[in-house]
């Protein structure tokens, strides 16, 4: 750990015999691999009258190994090194299938992941997730993997970051900050950078600490008071007062959204609203219907904006159908309140597209996220229309079975040919929605009897 954590090049320790008199020297240092699961090496020992250790060429071997090592690492260039880390209490799968999507999620990111290092305990440690050891050996793995970063799969609070941070003298971030990194970069219009920015000021609202009490107010009371406001506190107050206008800026987002979703609803086109796990296709699906160019790319939170386009059926029906950012697993709090006003279009919607990636293998789960969302959301009550996506990937006998099972059709969203029997099922959607909406305008309030 001393050799870790301190970032000693060589330890050397000295034994006394029964008399007081020095016995041996023992020396060890760490090793660019391991050998036999051990990542250090203790020398042969030594007589104290003659120590025949040449030091500096010893190091200089060392860090030239530890050097061609991070070299043989293949990482693009500008991207950044990191391990990922887990600490749970799961079952061994379902770590394994997050620790997946972190890692698709920091590749997204440009982060190159050197490892992944899953912990399972009986009971997480409040203070550093791990167990002191476990972190040591974690920082042995950082430098001999090249490593600058530690990505932490569940959501860190301020505490733990600092005590993880403080031990390792790493940076460290959670998965929380990483989706939010990620959003950031996808941004692209005035409200997606306000919504991103908000989520991000309130995530790290909390986590602005001072260090020592250098960064803190002094004890109140007579001769105890502090001169004024810390730096620290400076800090929070702007934090606020930047929250406080971004939260007007997207309220008035809000009222221009609604107007808008007044004038559709007047004109009484039905609405129909793509929604699906992140990366499940569903950009390429309203591009191919509408025959648009919105940005669609294999990579999670391609779409951050949401888009409306209009489809014409066969039969004369108009439809407005609109593309929406994509779900994952454990969405942040802060990304759901900030992303509220996007996702009220949801409201509005006669029927939900869900868009499901059946090449993916965890494509259950995200069903089950995507679902869970909904509900959180008071959404569930809009008809849903599962679409099973991408199934020239698939066994054709599994993707029949799956149509069956979920109730769903299948399709393959850049394929205009497969999206026949999907727009059939579509039309008869429609055609309830326009007889809905028909009986509701012509409705009449009863008159009063005198």
């Amino acid at each position: 750990m001393d050799l870790a954590l301190l970032k000693l090049d060589l330890i050397v320790a000295i034994t006394m015999d029964k008399e007081g008199r020095p016995d041996h020297i023992y020396a060890a240092h760490l090793l660019p691999e391991g050998i036999n699961g051990e990542s250090w090496q203790i020398l042969p020992p030594l007589p104290p009258w003659n120590p025949d250790i040449d030091c500096q060429a010893l190091i200089r071997s060392l860090e030239s190994e530890f050097v061609r090592k991070v070299r043989s690492q293949k990482v693009k260039r500008k991207w950044e090194r990191a391990l990922l880390v887990s600490v749970t209490t799961a079952p061994k799968h379902v770590a394994e299938d997050s620790m997946t999507e972190l890692r698709e999620l920091a590749e997204s990111c440009h982060i190159a992941v050197l490892d992944t290092v899953i912990q399972h305990r009986q009971k997480v440690d409040p203070r550093f997730l791990m167990g002191e050891g476990k972190l040591s050996q974690l920082v042995i793995l950082a430098l001999q993997k090249g490593a600058d970063l530690l990505i932490f799969d569940q959501e860190l609070n301020p505490s733990q970051v600092r005590s993880i941070t403080d031990l390792t003298e790493m940076r460290v971030i959670d998965r929380t900050q990483l989706i939010l990194d990620i959003f950031a970069q996808r941004a692209r219009s005035r409200e997606g950078k306000i919504q991103v920015e908000l989520a991000q000021l309130k995530y790290r609202l909390p986590r602005l600490v001072g260090k020592g009490t250098a960064m803190s107010r002094l004890t109140g009371g007579i001769g105890g008071r502090g001169p004024g406001e810390t730096k620290l506190e400076v800090d929070r107050r702007r934090v606020r007062d930047r929250i406080g206008h971004l939260e007007k800026s997207l309220q008035e987002i809000q009222k221009q959204r609604a107007q808008r979703r007044a004038k559709r609803n007047k004109k009484g086109l039905p609405i129909i609203s793509i929604i699906g796990y992140t990366n499940a296709g569903k950009s390429t699906l309203l591009n191919t219907l509408t025959k648009s160019s919105v940005l669609a790319e294999s990579r999670l939170f391609a779409t951050l904006d949401p888009t409306s386009k209009r489809k014409k059926f066969p039969k004369d029906v108009e439809v407005i159908i609109t593309d929406t950012v994509g779900f994952i697993r454990q969405l942040p709090k802060e990304l759901i309140t900030a992303f509220r006003a996007t996702l009220e279009e949801l409201e509005d919607a006669d029927l939900l597209l869900h868009v499901i990636d059946i090449s993916n293998p965890r494509f259950a789960d995200q069903i089950q996220s995507v679902e869970r969302i909904l509900e959180s959301l008071d959404l569930d009550r809009i008809p849903v229309l599962r679409v099973l996506n991408k199934q020239d990937r698939v066994d054709p006998a599994t993707v029949d079975k799956l149509a069956r099972t979920l109730d769903a059709v299948a399709i393959s969203a850049n394929d205009e040919r497969t999206l026949t029997p999907f727009l059939d099922k579509i039309e008869v959607y429609i055609r309830r929605i326009i007889r809905r909406n028909t009986c509701a305008r012509s409705a009449k309030p009863l008159g009063i009897l005198t």
